[in-house]
């Protein structure tokens, strides 16, 4: 399985973004994936993950209600919507997925699979 994030970019404090992570080697639908962050100088964290068994999806607090997961498996694509972007989003955003039925997978241990990050930079 490979993963493959894009979308990444400079965007103004209040705009959109959509992340795409495109899947290869398997059936996304077959798979939970996830999308984690790694700001400068800080951990890689949990940003929200979607399950391939049951139509589900969490998130982390503070991306509730602001960021949503997709799945287009026509396309073998999942995309991380996120709206209404803050400075504190600026990161490097990566997607990873996993065949596991553990739910929800939240750290990064629980996914097998990782993609190369894309940078999104939020300016005040």
């Amino acid at each position: 399985v490979q993963l493959q994030a894009s979308g990444g970019g400079l965007v103004q404090a209040g705009g959109s973004l959509r992340l795409s992570c495109a899947v290869s080697g398997r059936p996304a639908s077959s798979l939970s994936v996830g999308w984690f962050r790694q700001a400068p100088g800080k951990e890689r964290e949990f940003v929200a993950t979607s399950s391939w068994r049951i139509p589900a999806t969490y998130y982390r607090d503070s991306v509730q209600g602001r960021f949503t997961i997709l799945r287009e498996n026509a396309k073998n694509t999942v995309y991380l919507q996120m709206d209404t972007l803050r400075p504190e989003d600026t990161a490097v955003y990566y997607c990873a997925a996993d065949r596991g039925t553990k739910w929800p997978k939240t750290r990064s241990h629980e996914y097998d699979y990782w993609g190369l990050g894309t940078l999104v930079t939020v300016s005040s």
